[in-house]
């Protein structure tokens, strides 16, 4: 390569056979960068730098005319290429690219940077990850999407265009049908916005309803994803108790928020079902105090042991409910596809702030949705599904009464894909040491503590969130095994002076 002034020669003459272009471009580049060829230096000619590293001149000349176009060097007929710019560095031929912290962020950054909840990384080691939100592969309805996708595709439009901000009518129209007969929800076709997955959704109603200094009510424990969305915008969150029945909507005359943020048809993560006299009493507050209520009906789809209780935005009286729903429960959570039905007064400016998000949802997957939803094959296989998770519902539990009996006290269990599981005799600060142990025995669990509000408060035992839609009925009963024996590592290695009953 070429012969580096600044250096010796042991360091000048590393083997450069094989170069092509682009290593002899980035060779030169970076002694460029590097000052050991400084501002106006000339460089061999493309005839000589071919001769010493045994390339064609073709090759040498495509390396030059590309520092030439990134404004490296200048290239004149008949003369050798110069140096063009000089790049001051610390050292020569320091080039290493070291993480700085940011010059200037926005509010909104600030908050995100010192609050933004730690990626959670799926791991395909493990015997069984009961982590929730994650969907069997074998659920997928594979065959029936891959036909909507091939007619989606070869019923193209004559021309490519931007499509609707708010989603293709014929699947709002779809959905519109769709939420009368599953959820009793009556609703124009305007007011539905398909958006990419129900996070997005939160998003907009974040961005749209709250300003810096606003207070929001919040369910405690909750969705911590929800939390944070509304946490970035500056408002301020108002943990509220869940009980049995749901939100302690009595609370809320006490605390200012221009919205609440809920989960009545199955309370994530406790799962209880709000009570008929708690949604009249949440729907009251929000119309005396012109609040919004921002539903999340993130996996109503899965009832079991209850029968379903129409969600708020089907009552009378929830025209300032913001209903959000998703098909990432039902289908899969990497369609991205999501809906919000909006009060009409919010029609515009929901489709505006969508519009200037993303544009709008993709338009085959939108098209492929439809075709299900419309033919009958979206409930049919949402009822397919319903039955293999009742299946994996039933091993969850008969394994946790084989291997726990009463050492554990279940919650959340008549509907969802996941339940909660209190272990009596272990305090909520051996969660570290559970984890761990049964991450050695390759069992992935998920502890209760980050949905809450307050981490620190003295709950009398530990809690596990454990989802259990993407195992098999196998995988659920060895899970359960290995579980029961990383729990006896865990008390074994820790003194648990008092059982926590």
């Amino acid at each position: 390569m070429v012969q580096s002034r600044k250096q010796n020669s042991s360091s000048g003459n590393s083997s450069s056979s094989g170069l092509g272009a682009r290593g002899i471009y980035e060779n030169l580049r970076e002694q460029i960068v590097a000052q050991v060829y400084g501002r106006g230096d000339l460089l061999p000619s493309a005839r000589a730098l071919a001769v010493e590293l045994g390339v064609s001149r073709t090759t040498v000349t495509s390396a030059y005319e590309q520092l030439a176009a990134e404004g490296f060097v200048v290239i004149r007929h008949g003369a050798r290429p110069r140096v063009a710019i000089k790049i001051t560095h610390s050292e020569p031929g320091d080039l290493v690219h070291t993480a700085a912290e940011p010059h200037s962020l926005s509010a909104f950054g600030e908050r995100l940077r010192s609050r933004a909840i730690p990626m959670r990384v799926a791991s395909e080691k493990l015997v069984a990850d009961f982590r929730y939100g994650d969907m069997s592969a074998s659920d997928f309805p594979t065959l029936a999407w891959r036909k909507a996708m091939n007619d989606a595709a070869l019923g193209r439009p004559p021309k490519l265009s931007y499509g609707d901000p708010c989603g293709l009518i014929r699947l709002r129209s779809a959905l519109q049908g769709y939420l009368w007969r599953a959820r009793s929800i009556r609703c124009e076709v305007g007011e539905i916005v398909v958006v990419n997955g129900s996070q997005q959704g939160l998003d907009l109603c974040a961005r749209l309803l709250l300003d810096e200094g606003d207070g929001f009510a919040i369910e405690e424990p909750c969705y911590p994803m929800a939390r944070s969305v509304f946490e970035m915008t500056g408002a301020i969150a108002a943990p509220v108790e869940v009980d049995a029945e749901g939100i302690r909507a009595d609370l809320l005359a006490d605390v200012g928020a221009r919205l609440a943020y809920v989960t009545p048809s199955h309370q994530f993560p406790l799962g209880s079902v709000m009570s008929m006299g708690r949604r009249q009493q949440l729907l009251g507050w929000a119309k005396e105090n012109r609040a919004y209520i921002v539903e999340d009906d993130y996996d109503s789809e899965y009832r079991f042991d209850m029968n379903p209780i129409p969600p708020l935005r089907a009552l009378g009286g929830a025209s300032n409910v913001i209903y959000i729903g998703t098909v990432s429960k039902t289908l899969s959570p990497l369609l991205r596809i999501g809906y919000v039905v909006v009060p009409r007064e919010l029609q515009e400016v929901f489709a505006h702030a969508k519009r200037l998000t993303d544009r709008h949802a993709p338009s085959l997957e939108q098209e492929a949705l439809a075709t299900l939803v419309e033919s009958g094959a979206y409930e049919g296989h949402v009822r397919k599904a319903r039955r293999q998770n009742a299946r994996r519902r039933a091993a969850l539990l008969d394994a946790l009464q084989a291997e726990f009996r009463n050492l554990v006290r279940v919650e959340g269990a008549q509907a969802g894909l996941h339940v909660v599981v209190w272990f009596r005799d272990m305090p909520p600060s051996m969660a570290a040491s559970f984890i761990e142990k049964a991450a050695s025995l390759g069992i992935g669990i998920h502890s209760i503590s980050p949905h809450y509000f307050d981490q620190t408060l003295d709950r009398r035992c530990l809690g596990l969130v454990m989802g259990y839609a993407s195992l098999t009925e196998s995988q659920i009963h060895r899970g359960l095994k290995l579980l029961r024996r990383a729990y006896e590592d865990a008390i074994s290695c820790c003194d648990v002076s008092v059982a926590v009953r």
